[in-house]
């Protein structure tokens, strides 16, 4: 008798943990971090639904950046879709216009109604603008948001006895004293378009479009193709007949190249940083600002981000929108910011992360850690260097690859190149604009 009330104790001790967990409101949340990234974003999940007896957040991972916005939109359709999506912000513009159509619970609105506090001000000016309506209310919240930078191998340019380059006049001259010291590909980036003529662009105040890039109507035309990004375009290509730039692929293909010392001058993403942290024991690397391209403009301006939002799309009941909010909330956190930032090397993206990082001594023990955050808020951002939203610049950034494409393998010139990216990008314009008009 003594055995059969334990466990008839037991059974109903389990029963009820079972329903307490039933009555969990469940999130689904599809993200892109692949590998150490994604056990990071998966960690973060479980840290905040350990801390919580009514949500439970499933954080999915559903490939890269195009293929988890595209699946999540044709979840949308079919009327399955998760809750929380992560997109890159190329895909800001898609996003904005899904929310024309009702697609979309704008953040301000999802923490207003869900009674969750929510201080705008307290994120970096240069993260939040990007994702904000014509009233500044917030639509997305900022996740991860890096920018790129000059990743360098310091023992490799000590070696050909040259400075850590600033101008891309001096990154010339270090690729050649590099490549007579022995590297192999002396420099190479990724992400071509974001790096060498979304910031290029920013970083020297030159429009890439009109309409403020975007942001003040959907009648904008590209303008990418003027004197200065041809000519900077065609310095790299011409780089690369002398042995000085080897092209590596469009996405972060070419990071290997850096991390055996193939290449040691890398533009690319800052959140490159933890992994190179643990890869790297072979040589010291550092990262520093953007060159700056002295023919263009004296001083840089500042850059712009990378990176993705969390957008929250409707069809859900309450509770689970208010579990989203609590969710927002913790992932917001100085503690849960600081400890993201620090990890990966994507911007913290409230003042009060940046600050918890400095008082813990981050920047003093990974010294260069900030460059980031400082090329970030360098200056006021301008209408030319607050960001861009183009519709359907998800597949024109693909017709910009292959453009430029052309170029490194010597079929194209810059100008014409650039030209026909720029014809092909506005077609897609106007297609994106009389959809959404």
């Amino acid at each position: 008798m003594k055995l059969k009330s334990i466990l008839s104790a037991t059974t109903a001790f389990a029963m009820v943990g079972t329903a307490a967990f039933a009555e969990k409101a469940e999130v689904q949340f599809w993200h892109a971090m692949g590998g150490q990234l994604g056990e990071t974003v998966n960690q973060m999940a479980a840290d905040f639904n350990g801390g919580s007896n009514s949500c439970q957040i499933n954080a999915v991972y559903k490939g890269n950046y195009t293929e988890n916005m595209t699946a999540a939109i044709a979840a949308f359709r079919a009327g399955e879709q998760p809750h929380v999506v992560q997109v890159f912000e190329v895909g800001t513009a898609t996003m904005m216009a899904a929310g024309d159509k009702g697609a979309i619970y704008p953040v301000y609105k999802l923490m207003e109604d869900a009674g969750v506090e929510f201080d705008a001000s307290a994120y970096l000016p240069a993260v939040i603008s990007y994702y904000t309506d014509t009233d500044n209310n917030l639509l997305s919240l900022p996740f991860n948001s890096s920018t790129p930078v000059l990743w360098y191998n310091k023992t490799a340019l000590d070696a050909a006895g040259v400075a850590v380059p600033t101008t891309w006049d001096e990154v010339e001259k270090a690729a050649r004293a590099l490549k007579a010291s022995g590297v192999e590909k002396p420099f190479s980036f990724g992400w071509q378009s974001w790096s060498n003529i979304e910031n290029y662009s920013a970083w020297h105040n030159l429009p890439m479009g009109t309409e403020e890039n975007g942001f003040a109507s959907l009648k904008t035309e590209f303008t990418f193709n003027n004197d200065a990004v041809v000519n900077h375009i065609q310095r790299i290509a011409d780089m690369g007949k002398e042995g000085l730039f080897a092209y590596g692929g469009r996405r972060g293909d070419s990071r290997g190249q850096f991390v055996n010392g193939e290449t040691a001058l890398w533009i690319n993403s800052s959140a490159y940083y933890g992994g190179f942290k643990k890869d790297i024991t072979d040589f010291e690397f550092g990262q520093t600002m953007l060159p700056v391209d002295t023919a263009v403009a004296d001083k840089p301006q500042n850059s712009i981000i990378g990176g993705a939002t969390l957008w929250v799309l409707n069809g859900h009941e309450a509770p689970e929108y208010k579990c989203v909010a609590e969710f927002f909330q913790f992932v917001s956190s100085p503690e849960q910011q600081a400890a993201w930032h620090q990890s990966t090397g994507y911007v913290p993206i409230t003042n009060a992360a940046y600050d918890l990082s400095k008082e813990q001594g981050f920047y003093n023990t990974d010294p260069m850690t900030d460059t980031a955050i400082k090329q970030l808020s360098l200056n006021t951002p301008t209408p030319a260097s607050k960001g861009l939203r183009f519709g359907n610049f998800v597949q024109i950034r693909d017709i910009i690859n292959e453009e430029l494409e052309a170029v490194w393998a010597g079929d194209k010139d810059a100008k014409t190149a650039l030209d026909a990216a720029v014809e092909r990008g506005n077609a897609l314009l106007r297609k994106f604009e009389k959809a959404n008009d």
